[in-house]
């Protein structure tokens, strides 16, 4: 069973998490779109992990096993990668190995969408979108849900982010100010949600291809290095964030600012978190 922390996650936790994964270099499985695979191996690389893109079906179950964290994109699903992904979320669902969902699209294509809620059940460790996608995923069935906007508000998916914990321990949208929120259990047993607030960024981000499934792979690693998928997903959008503002003064565009945010994954460490982490926290 997942990790549920007893306290949301802080810069403290978030800078020993950061630690554990560049001391570990977990290995994840990325079964993602054709679009993302490079430019989401590279960030892995760059930020400390090791990526491996096996998602055909005679490998998928076999390397979920071995892998620390198994993630799972739906951009551009054939039937054939739909096969691995259901025997990797399987074998790491009967091995308590963390797993990561990015529903894109699955709020506005049928098939997807069965898809998607089928691999809900597995009971993902993080589910991971934009405030678009996490609104679909939410209201699978409801032919209004949106599925690849990413221009709506992250603050507007909390309601839907919420609905979903009944599946995951954390749920995070994605944008001008990231939201994630995940559950926290005290020592009764009792468990209570909470939001965080992650600041920062550049508005480059969104103009280079794949940087929010790269996001969700870069939570899987964080899963894989702590065991705790809401502190995975705080970790991973700070560690973006931050490697994003350190590129933009570098860039004269998007172009430059793809080589630039690489080496800002490289660069951020402890002391950069320490001093500029911008991670509000409230009690829901």
């Amino acid at each position: 069973m997942p990790l549920i922390p007893q306290q949301p996650p802080s810069v403290d936790t978030i800078i020993a998490a950061h630690a554990a994964l560049r001391a570990q270099g977990p290995l994840v499985q990325c079964l993602t779109n054709t679009v993302s695979v490079n430019f989401m191996a590279n960030v892995l690389l760059a930020a400390g992990a090791s990526p491996a893109m096996v998602d055909n079906p005679e490998e998928a179950a076999g390397f979920a096993a071995i892998a620390g964290a198994v993630l799972v994109n739906l951009g551009t699903p054939t039937d054939a990668q739909v096969r691995a992904m259901r025997l990797a979320v399987q074998a790491a669902h009967s091995l308590g190995r963390p797993w990561v969902l990015d529903p894109i699209g699955a709020g506005v294509l049928p098939w997807r969408g069965q898809v998607a809620a089928e691999l809900l059940a597995q009971r993902p460790t993080v589910i991971r979108g934009n405030a678009a996608e996490i609104i679909g995923l939410a209201g699978l069935g409801n032919s209004q849900a949106k599925g690849f906007d990413s221009s709506s508000d992250p603050a507007d998916a909390m309601p839907a982010a919420i609905t979903l914990l009944k599946y995951a321990t954390c749920v995070s949208a994605s944008g001008a100010i990231d939201h994630v929120v995940g559950k926290v259990q005290n020592e009764h047993g009792e468990v209570s949600h909470h939001l965080l607030r992650i600041a920062g960024g550049s508005a480059l981000l969104p103009r280079i291809t794949a940087s929010g499934c790269s996001l969700g792979a870069l939570v899987a690693a964080y899963a894989a290095a702590t065991g705790d998928g809401f502190c995975a997903a705080a970790a991973a959008h700070v560690h973006v964030a931050l490697a994003a503002e350190y590129a933009e003064p570098q860039a004269q565009g998007p172009g430059s600012f793809l080589p630039a945010f690489l080496d800002g994954l490289d660069r951020v460490d402890a002391s950069l978190i320490r001093a500029k982490a911008q991670v509000e926290s409230v009690r829901l």
